[in-house]
């Protein structure tokens, strides 16, 4: 995590903020449907582990734990959960009948100023079809209303290509550039966007 974002910080009120907290801690579900994500839990380990090993999904993401182990991964999982006992932040699964893990979605959340950090990745055999923008897309959306959030802040390697014309895409403004820090303290070079609830919807209607 860079401690440089967001960019932009506007205090909210005490009332906003303890509404988002109660907002992070009550939801299960990223979206609405049958196959909406669902809250990782530590039984989720083995499968989370298989799924973030392969270097498709893993190489382009900067918060995932470095090494890839189950160890790592559980407690990757049991960070995320007490992140949502704070309020802060959330992680989900979506898996198959089988319970193959098909993509996981990481989210940051900063209540007092009202802004969040999406993350995630697609299983391998997902990629190339547009599912990943349509998914990013629904779940800007669901940030900004089932989290109560103004602004979401999202950061991506010069090398991610896709990710930058993506945000480029959906008209995030992009804010420079920072330095991301990785879970086993080296760190990345970043680019930054954002993008206002106001602009979003104004982008996005409904």
């Amino acid at each position: 995590m860079a401690d440089s974002i967001p960019v932009t910080r506007i205090e909210v009120a005490m009332s906003r903020i303890n509404a988002i907290r109660d907002a992070v801690r009550s939801v299960t579900h990223l979206g609405d449907g049958p196959d909406a994500s669902r809250l990782a839990d530590v039984g989720d380990a083995p499968a989370l582990l298989a799924f973030l090993s392969d270097p498709a999904v893993h190489a382009p993401i900067y918060t995932l734990p470095r090494p890839l182990t189950e160890a790592s991964v559980l407690a990757f999982i049991e960070d995320h959960l007490a992140e949502r006992a704070a309020g802060e932040g959330l992680l989900f699964v979506r898996d198959d009948a089988e319970g193959t893990i098909l993509g996981y979605s990481d989210i940051q959340v900063w209540p007092h100023w009202a802004a969040g950090e999406l993350g995630g990745a697609l299983h391998p055999s997902l990629h190339n079809q547009g599912r990943g923008a349509r998914g990013a897309q629904a779940s800007f959306a669901w940030m900004f209303t089932a989290l109560h959030l103004d602004l979401i802040c999202e950061t991506a390697s010069h090398e991610n290509v896709p990710t930058q014309r993506m945000l480029d895409g959906f008209g995030f403004a992009r804010k420079g550039d920072v330095t991301s820090m990785r879970p086993d303290g080296t760190t990345r070079a970043s680019l930054v966007w954002e993008m206002t609830r106001d602009e979003w919807f104004s982008r996005f209607p409904g």
